[in-house]
């Protein structure tokens, strides 16, 4: 089983609450609740084998951070029908369901919903309001003590930002879980806290955001998972819409239960491709998954398109250690592996990946030329943003930043610089509200990140965060890249030549089979995917090629960049992937 990690309260321990609400920013809202589709709901409950045949009033289920209680309301119809065909009597039914909201609102809310549901049911009032106050607690489930094991977990965590955390309860959860490294979000936290709960043979269902799957910050809850938990099924719901309203972030469904005797570690998994995680589609899931025959039923124009089946996989070997779960199918894989058996990273080659400066206050530390003019000529830099970039060209929009960093790294001394002081005074009040500021003391008006001016003569490759597909611009040494972009350097190596092949399709694979992907089909481009990337080294290609590579990269031509990527890396072709222009 895991074992304890960092301090876990005990029973009889006192546990402080969280003063935070991420109650209310549940689901990738900062506003109100996102609720899961009942069906969907079904579903999981179903994954988890919460039915009625079996006897769960001997069992429990939980449901951290319930909000409306949209799992709990399902299980009980299932519970109350386990119950009597079991022979349990409903006030024995005390310690079969929990569920915690750390919002003091919405947790009465769900408590007279479950009384409501219970009274419909047929039970008596003080029976029903009994088991609704028992089953219903509001309290942070992260520091909330729970003396007993579980046997289902089910729900959709929160999903809320690290740095939105006040510090002292940031401390407080790093403290307890090691899934929080670096800028994890609170729904890993989540799953740690849910997984060290399950009994021998329990099992976890959540739906949440994919991202730890894959990105950096995910690798301690990879391993950790890998360690100590074998992973039944993984449904991706990346195409689909299984909440109530929009949400930015790509869901997945995963089902995840101990390591034990009755579960091989080395068995098969199951992935599902969701299309559009309809009722029906969920209803022909189910069939698939116990091996019933797929009937489909006819497509007539007035339902031109029911039926459409979900796509499974079984993947027979899954991910170790902190090995991301690139869930592509087995062409897909097998052409991953071999392009990186048989080339070197990005950053081996002599390249290196950095991001732009972020101020804190783009209004304030962002200047156009005529207030650029009035500064002390040193004090700002010029700078290039996403929008700037358009056809592989630099549209110069006459914007700076502010530097307010010495040669060595430090925070400038404001009085040398009485303009810039002047300026920074009319917007104290702004620029001293950020969290840096709080942080910085004296050094107020500084910005997030230090600025190297060095950066702005030399030649770099310049990538926006988010895009569909790769589109590489050069800055020979003009430019100070803001934070919604991302560069690479290099020394030794031409950066026409690299970038061309990181414009292309080749590249492109890369950084699918390893980004976070959101709504829209827009890709995440960041340092830890891009890092990811590996590359012929240049200087290892025939120069007819090289020229070539240059001479289509500055042409902008793709085509013929998708074939020059093709015979650098030694392939005929690339399996088909869904982004990026065909």
């Amino acid at each position: 089983m895991l074992p304890k990690r960092g301090r876990q309260p005990h029973a009889a321990e006192h546990a402080p609450e969280s003063s935070y609400d991420y109650g209310a920013r549940s689901s990738g809202e900062q506003h109100g609740v996102v609720l899961t589709k009942p069906h969907i709901v079904e579903l999981i409950l179903d994954l988890v084998n919460y039915q009625e045949t079996r006897d769960l009033a001997r069992l429990r289920l939980l449901e951290p951070s319930c909000g409306q209680g949209v799992f709990l309301l399902l299980a009980i119809p299932r519970l109350l029908r386990s119950a009597h065909r079991h022979g349990h009597s409903p006030s024995e039914l005390g310690d079969s369901l929990l569920a915690i909201e750390v919002n003091q609102e919405q947790a009465e809310h769900t408590r007279e919903r479950v009384t409501v549901t219970l009274r419909q049911a047929g039970l008596p009032a003080p029976t029903a309001q009994q088991l609704a106050t028992k089953w219903v607690v509001c309290a942070d489930f992260l520091l909330h003590p729970i003396p007993n094991r579980v046997d289902f977990v089910v729900g959709n965590p929160p999903y809320v930002r690290i740095e939105q955390i006040p510090i002292a309860l940031q401390t407080e959860y790093r403290t307890r879980y090691v899934s929080l490294f670096d800028r994890a979000d609170l729904y890993v936290a989540f799953i740690e806290r849910a997984l060290s709960l399950l009994s021998d043979d329990g099992m976890l269902s959540f739906i949440c955001a994919d991202r730890w799957t894959r990105n950096r910050y995910g690798a301690p809850l990879r391993k950790l998972i890998s360690d100590h938990f074998v992973v039944r099924s993984y449904l991706d719901l990346s195409a689909a819409s299984p909440f109530e309203s929009a949400v930015s972030a790509y869901p997945s469904i995963f089902v995840i239960t101990p390591k034990n005797a009755l579960v091989s570690t080395s068995s098969p998994v199951n992935v599902v491709t969701m299309i559009d995680a309809s009722a029906d589609e969920c209803a022909q899931l189910r069939k698939l998954l116990s091996g019933t025959p797929l009937t489909l039923p006819p497509q007539t124009p007035q339902t031109p398109q029911t039926g459409n089946p979900p796509q499974l996989r079984i993947h027979e070997h899954w991910f170790v250690g902190t090995d991301p779960w690139v869930l592509g199918s087995p062409e897909q894989l097998h052409v991953l592996r071999k392009l990186e058996q048989s080339h070197p990273l990005l950053e081996s080659c002599g390249a290196r990946v950095g991001i732009g400066v972020a101020t804190g206050l783009d209004r304030v530390f962002i200047v156009d030329q005529q207030q650029a003019e009035q500064l002390e000529p040193d004090r700002v830099l010029p700078l290039v943003m996403r929008q700037d970039l358009a056809d592989g060209q630099i549209r110069a929009a006459g914007r700076f930043v502010l530097h307010t960093f010495t040669e060595e790294g430090l925070p400038i001394d404001l009085a040398d610089y009485p303009k810039l002081s002047s300026y920074l005074a009319k917007h104290a009040r702004a620029v001293k509200g950020r969290h840096v500021a709080k942080r910085s003391g004296s050094a107020w008006f500084r910005t997030i990140d230090r600025v190297q001016t060095k950066l702005v003569s030399m030649p770099k490759l310049l990538v926006a965060d988010i895009a569909e597909a790769n589109l590489i611009t050069l800055d020979p040494g003009h430019y100070y890249p803001h934070h919604n972009l991302y560069y690479i350097t290099a020394e030794g190596i031409d950066l026409a030549v690299l970038g061309g092949l990181l414009s292309s399709r080749v590249a492109l694979f890369f950084i699918w089979s390893y980004a976070v992907t959101l709504r829209g089909r827009y890709l995440r481009f960041q340092a830890q995917y891009l890092r990811r990337i590996r590359i012929p080294r240049p200087d290892s290609l025939p120069q007819a090629l090289q020229d070539d590579l240059r001479r289509a990269f500055f042409a902008r031509d793709m085509g013929a960049l998708d074939a020059l990527a093709l015979q650098a890396y030694g392939l005929s072709a690339l399996p088909a992937f869904d982004c990026g222009s065909p």
